[in-house]
């Protein structure tokens, strides 16, 4: 049966077998304590004795009656012996009415210990993969199961959160995909499969076409990114900040003259950190890809790497519109745009490029940062720990440029 394989019949057995266990003891050694203070020794001297009546004058009469008689040693031990057996028969008897009464007040004491255990087993089983509001929340003293109840309240806190992440990742991907899938759609109904289109209607199609294709596997390499950061998949070594900076510079370079525009350096020596190095260029990457898509035409694009106490800093400026500071704190989230600032490209942004920054920064134990002013232009900080760093100090709120 179940029963006797729970936790609690066997806490019961257990209660039960030490008390009975206990009390036997005590009682074996008042048996024996008592056995040797009394002597007890069953009567083997018998004698028989007339009973005479004994006059006023001291003759003796008998009375023709005769009984049994012994010793009143022998008397004695034989009194011992029977309070021996008296004591034994009641003590057996007490020790099977302890065993009883142990068995109760086992499973009683068992079932308020393990009801604690009850209540974390009751929530669990109410909580499903798409409901994990419900916590334990044990009352009670500050013992281990309060312990394992808090922090089984603390997983599904962080669950709760990271369910809650990856359903608006996917409630946003899908928002975002069905857009260009709607404009390949409705052009591919329109001209490219009627054969009443002109040939000017197809080529504009195709245009469209590949713009919206463009931008899905944009997208899609984005979330591939997002994905591949948040499994953990990369491995962590030194990485010198510097030498990020220049390959995701050297990357941006022909982007960067094609629209005209200038990258400039300030790249620090001995900035060392432990982390993924393409994880780190890619991030260094969006941002200058940032960078080249908002500022205009003959602006200077600053990449610059330095040290402020424990903390390596890589930051990017440029000469942009600007952000908002009521939108700097959004800066940050997935499929955030902006769409009150201009860009001076035209394109079409996915809105993963500066989560994606965040992200890897945040998984290397760092920080990431924005400091604009509308009309002059922005500077992003990514905030790393150096290997070295000892301290236990948050990274400065001020722009290190």
């Amino acid at each position: 049966m179940k029963i006797f394989r729970s936790i609690r019949f066997r806490l019961t057995v257990l209660y039960s077998t030490l008390l009975f266990a206990l009390a036997g003891a005590g009682l074996g050694v008042a048996y024996v304590a008592v056995d040797r203070a009394v002597d007890p020794k069953p009567l083997t001297k018998r004698y028989e004795a007339e009973l005479v009546k004994l006059k006023s004058d001291g003759q003796r009469v008998p009375t023709g009656t005769t009984i049994e008689v012994a010793e009143v040693q022998q008397i004695e031990g034989e009194v011992n012996l029977r309070l021996m057996q008296t004591l034994r028969d009641y003590s057996l008897i007490a020790l099977g009415g302890l065993f009883v009464a142990s068995l109760g007040i086992g499973w009683v004491l068992s079932g308020r210990a393990l009801r604690p255990v009850g209540a974390i087993a009751r929530t669990a089983r109410e909580i499903q993969a798409t409901d994990l509001s419900r916590r334990i929340q044990l009352a009670g003293p500050r013992d281990e199961l309060r312990d394992l109840a808090d922090t089984i309240d603390s997983m599904l806190d962080r669950l709760d959160h990271a369910f809650a992440a990856q359903r608006q990742l996917i409630d946003d991907a899908s928002h975002e995909l069905r857009s260009p899938l709607a404009i390949i759609r409705a052009h591919l109904d329109a001209s490219l499969t009627s054969p009443e289109a002109t040939d000017e209607e197809r080529a504009t199609a195709v245009a469209t076409v590949d713009r919206a294709t463009t931008r899905m596997s944009r997208l899609i390499e984005d979330l591939l990114a997002t994905a591949r950061r948040d499994a953990d998949a990369l491995t962590d070594t030194d990485v010198d900040v510097s030498a990020v900076a220049r390959e995701a510079g050297e990357d941006v370079a022909p982007l960067a003259a094609g629209r005209g525009l200038r990258l400039r350096y300030g790249l620090g020596a001995g900035l060392v950190c432990i982390g993924d190095p393409d994880a780190l260029r890619r991030a260094a990457g969006n941002l200058l890809s940032n960078a080249v898509r908002l500022s205009p035409p003959g602006a200077v694009i600053t990449i610059a790497t330095g040290r402020s106490r424990g903390w390596l800093w890589l930051a990017v400026a440029d000469e942009g519109p600007g952000i908002a500071e009521t939108d700097q704190a959004r800066v940050f989230d997935r499929f955030w745009r902006g769409e009150k600032t201009p860009d001076p490209s035209g394109g079409r942004r996915t809105g993963l490029g500066l989560a994606i920054v965040r992200q890897i920064v945040e998984s290397h134990g760092g920080h990431a940062a924005v400091f604009s002013r509308p009309g002059v232009g922005s500077t992003f900080v990514c905030w790393l720990p150096a290997t070295d760093r000892t301290d236990e100090e948050p990274p400065p709120t001020v722009s290190p440029l």
